[in-house]
């Protein structure tokens, strides 16, 4: 396995964090609860830079890297705790180049693999940014379906878990055509649990500065709060699981492009054992993890601050609870680690 970073991707990934900055700073986009107050100018400028098209070839407008690369982004923008729909949005560029260069929206549900009876009846849905999107996808074991969002009856979630990722429930998805077989919906599968996972890297990563920087200035029984030992065992424990579950998504995303390079059968990725399935669960359990843990320990060191809407803390926690169970969940993938060890030492 080979990561190595070359400068047009550290450019690319500087220039999404520039415009995160500019256009998506926290204390706007933490506003963006409904289809009403989003952005579009600001998401439009997003897809621009390539963000949701960085895996497509040039001829559908595309820049021909790969997961690696969308990976990095990626990152970036679970730190900067963009809202949207991120993940859906560069999945649906394969079949939707308007998704893609943010001029329709789109969002993306599945069901798990091996599931009973047709996918797209069987519900209750949950289903995030339904009223933002044009389309709702649905992934399943016979593939990946569509259906027009105004075809399907939600019923708004009252106050949900994150407030910039609005739920929606409904009975069912009538999601009739079909965009592609069970390998794109395996692809998407995989592909996509990496995105989020590092979207919650990302995340991870960026609390542990928030905090960091809090400890630096807050001051307690005349010193930097910073300076207790305790706080500091609580931020290095925290720093350190940032830094494994980005090393790990690293990892995960290049298993994966190296094996679409070999042209691997997609149906062998079923394999648990297989490196990319490994790969890609080893690092949802960890980024899952190291997001929730290091938020809670940002709201430990801001004390009574952390909790209120006045700092941001709390967001990072609540999206990480909602992102960890994209495509996957932390108990599936730990699965998933633990069936391919033991295939392993049978072996």
């Amino acid at each position: 396995m080979h990561f190595d970073l070359d400068e047009d991707a550290l450019a690319l990934q500087a220039t999404v964090r520039d415009l995160c900055a500019g256009r998506l700073p926290l204390e706007a986009t933490r506003d963006w609860t409904d289809a009403a107050t989003f952005d579009r100018a600001a998401w439009r400028a997003l897809a621009e830079l390539g963000t949701f098209t960085l895996t497509q070839p040039e001829e559908r407008g595309g820049l021909e890297l790969g997961v690696a690369e969308a990976g990095l982004v990626f990152q970036v923008l679970g730190a900067e705790l963009v809202p949207g729909p991120l993940v859906a949005a560069a999945l649906v560029a394969d079949v939707d180049e308007r998704v893609g260069a943010g001029e329709a929206f789109a969002t993306v549900v599945t069901r798990p693999p091996a599931g009973s009876g047709p996918a797209r009846a069987g519900g209750p849905w949950v289903v995030p940014h339904l009223d933002l999107a044009a389309d709702v996808y649905v992934v399943d074991d016979e593939g990946v379906w569509k259906a027009a969002a105004g075809a399907v009856e939600g019923t708004p979630v009252p106050n949900p878990l994150d407030p910039t990722t609005p739920m929606w429930l409904a009975g069912e998805v009538p999601a009739d055509e079909r965009v592609g077989g069970p390998e794109l919906a395996r692809a998407w599968r995989l592909r996509g649990s990496v995105l989020a996972s590092a979207l919650l890297a990302g995340n991870a990563g960026r609390t542990v500065e928030l905090a960091t920087a809090y400890a630096k200035q807050r001051e307690q029984f005349g010193r930097v709060i910073g300076g207790f030992q305790a706080v500091k065992h609580l931020l290095a424990e925290a720093f350190t699981r940032a830094e494994v579950a980005s090393v790990a998504v690293d990892a995960a995303a290049v298993a994966l492009d190296e094996a679409a390079a070999g042209d691997e059968d997609f149906a062998s990725y079923d394999d648990p054992t297989f490196n990319p399935v490994r790969a890609i669960a080893g690092a949802r359990v960890l980024a899952a993890r190291a997001a929730s843990q290091n938020a809670k320990t940002a709201i430990q060191v801001h004390g009574g601050m952390g909790f209120t809407w006045e700092t941001p803390i709390h967001l990072f926690l609540k999206r990480a609870w909602v992102l960890q169970n994209a495509f996957t969940t932390p108990e599936e993938a730990a699965d998933t680690v633990a069936h391919s060890l033991s295939e392993r030492k049978a072996a």
